[in-house]
């Protein structure tokens, strides 16, 4: 192997070979060497080294030896993640080439992550140096005068983060920033498919000043995280990805933490009180940006019969609209999808719905990884485009009479991580707020709807444990007591 120490700010763009990032250097990896494809061109813009099992266990060794010598101040972790925010500022056209290319996103996406990536880093600086227990009221018990306590929050050790191709820099920083925040180190495994921007990420944290050992890169096939996983000194395991590899992960983990951002079906209701004006280009967005790659994208939006109509003849000019294809394209609005097999299955799904009666009100044929924007109407609960992930840039329309309809609606997938509802009558807001089975629900905003400091995370099979800075840290951390008698 040999080490190097190329800085980001080196890179005039993110065509080229990227390496393994162990104890504070890039190495060559031991493992095969993975083409990362420019999504929407379908041909390598750079390659990865993948990770051997020896060098997985390296980075272990590594992130316990950084964790043995201690994390910095909590003043200085959050300067370390302030300088990265700058970093990554400075570094913007870089990103959104990286993200363009590996993740197909169009520049407002790519741009969107980058902007949304500075606010999680500088979010994660600031909850590190307000890091805090409690005080306990020890002389409220009876035979405690004299005593006194308080609690700690104490970091967990290493952490492995594992994190997925459609959100390539703003949910590693989610991971990583929140880890190094609350004093952990950090193993992280980003997407083979989605490599480059990872590393660019970590070439800023490097350059901002992160100490050797508390953030290792690894890349490579599935079998690469399994040796993660299997290291019993990982403490704390931070996934987003799918149900089925999130339940995978946690039965491996055993009494090891996690914190699980898994499947969805998100939902959007519109009642019959709504704001049209409003809900309507916010319903188009969630619909349809990062191609309906989102966890929380709008799939299902239930719409009040009185309002049914109205609504299908105003949204159906508005996706007409969008611009799809090249995401390199100044003014494009939906790119590719991740890759050419998935948009075969989206069109697969879509077309099973029309054989069973789903009318298309707007869409097309697929051309290679690109599937334009879909608005489907009819849809059977039994289809897939209505009882499983699409994961595409596919919206279906479904009509309701009362919101107890809709709520039961939403309620019977097994998923539960977000759902939107437009109205504005204050008494159906809260009674869906308090009756709908999901991590989050928005008011007159869509399922999608996220703000970086607020708490993230679902139920049921869409997981647990929450996302977001200060909850991140609490999650990474753990509650110490310390009891002083005098």
């Amino acid at each position: 192997m040999t080490g190097i120490s190329l800085k980001a700010g080196d890179r005039v763009s993110p065509e080229g070979d990227y390496q393994l990032l162990l104890d504070g250097a890039w190495w060559d990896g031991e493992g095969e060497t993975v083409e990362v494809l420019d999504k929407y061109r379908l041909e390598p813009f750079a390659t990865v080294r993948s990770a051997s099992h020896a060098q997985v266990t390296a980075m272990v060794d590594a992130a316990c030896a950084a964790f043995r010598r201690g994390a910095p101040v909590a003043y200085e972790r959050g300067a370390v993640l302030e300088r990265a925010a700058a970093l990554v500022e400075e570094r913007r056209t870089l990103f959104v080439r990286a993200m363009q290319a590996e993740a197909g996103f169009t520049f407002t996406d790519a741009n969107g992550e980058v902007s949304r990536c500075v606010q999680t880093l500088k979010l994660s600086g600031e909850e590190a140096r307000r890091l805090a227990g409690d005080i306990v009221p020890l002389e409220g018990a009876p035979g405690q005068a004299g005593r006194f306590a308080f609690t700690l929050r104490v970091p967990l050790g290493v952490v492995a983060a594992i994190t997925p191709f459609n959100s390539p820099l703003n949910t590693v920083a989610h991971k990583v920033g929140p880890a190094f925040a609350a004093g952990n180190a950090v193993v992280l495994k980003p997407s083979s498919l989605t490599p480059v921007t990872a590393c660019l990420l970590a070439e800023s944290l490097v350059d901002a000043g992160l100490p050797q050992g508390f953030l290792s890169v690894l890349h490579g096939p599935g079998g690469v995280a399994r040796h993660l996983i299997a290291d019993e000194r990982v403490s704390f395991f931070a996934f987003t990805g799918s149900t089925e590899v999130g339940l995978s992960i946690q039965r491996a983990a055993g009494l090891r933490r996690t914190q699980m951002e898994l499947g969805s079906i998100a939902f959007s209701i519109v009642c019959d009180d709504a704001d049209l004006e409003r809900a309507l280009p916010k319903i188009v967005g969630a619909g349809y940006r990062k191609a309906g790659q989102v966890c929380t994208s709008v799939q299902m939006l239930l719409v009040h019969d009185k309002v049914l109509a109205e609504m299908r003849d105003r949204l159906v000019p508005l996706v007409e609209a969008l611009l799809y294809g090249d995401p390199h394209v100044e003014g494009t609005s939906v790119g590719p999808l991740i890759s050419e097999r998935e948009a075969a299955r989206v069109e697969a799904w879509i077309g099973e719905a029309m054989a069973g009666g789903t009318t298309r009100l707007v869409g097309g044929a697929r051309d290679r990884a690109v599937v334009p924007p879909t608005l489907l109407a009819d849809i059977a609960p039994s289809m897939r485009v209505g009882c499983a992930e699409v994961f595409g840039p596919v919206v279906s329309l479904a009509s309701f009479d009362t919101l107890d309809e809709a709520i039961d609606r939403v309620n019977a997938t097994p998923y539960g991580l977000a759902t939107g509802i437009f109205t504005n009558r204050l008494g159906d807001a809260f009674r869906a707020a308090r009756q709908l089975q999901v991590g989050g629900v928005h008011v007159n905003e869509t399922s999608s709807s996220r703000v970086d400091m607020m708490p993230y995370g679902g139920s049921k099979d869409s997981g647990f444990g929450r996302e977001g800075p200060r909850y991140a840290i609490h999650e990474m951390t753990e509650e110490r007591v310390v009891s002083v008698t005098v």
